[in-house]
């Protein structure tokens, strides 16, 4: 973000007691316009991105309460993450910005590849194959209706 320009403001003062006119310089800052979205971000949930957008995919574009309501009665692994998630996001947007946390919607819900950690399995005659065990990144955006 860039930096808010700050606009000198000249104000003349009079002093009664020795009729004189002072021009003090002032620095106002320019006010910054108020905020309208709040986000939280879970990194690296042992979780695999493709089960957890199973769980994202139905809570998308919902008010916070009733997402939670429907992820309250979902019977999947990722279901756990995702709801802290959006409680964190709501509760960023109610303590840190002074949302009114009724009428915060998921805005953006995503998640994307974290680490992938390599890993090997024992096989038949003594070999071995890959296995990769992977994560998600969990990222939460909410705003205001």
């Amino acid at each position: 973000m860039a930096p808010r320009k700050k606009k000198e403001v000249v104000e003349e003062t009079k002093n009664e007691a020795t009729k004189q006119s002072k021009k003090v310089k002032k620095e106002k800052v320019e006010e910054k316009p108020p905020v309208t979205e709040a986000y939280a971000v879970a990194k690296n949930v042992r979780t695999t991105p493709r089960k957890v957008r199973l769980v994202i995919d139905l809570v998308r574009g919902k008010d916070v309460k009733t997402a939670l309501g429907i992820l309250a009665n979902v019977n999947k692994a990722a279901t756990s993450d995702v709801i802290k998630v959006i409680k964190s996001a709501a509760s960023n947007a109610t303590n840190n910005f002074g949302m009114d946390e009724s009428r915060l919607y998921i805005h953006t819900i995503y998640a994307n590849d974290g680490i992938k950690m390599k890993r090997y399995l024992p096989r038949a005659k003594g070999s071995a194959s890959g296995l990769v065990k992977r994560a998600s990144n969990i990222t939460v955006v909410v705003k205001m209706r």
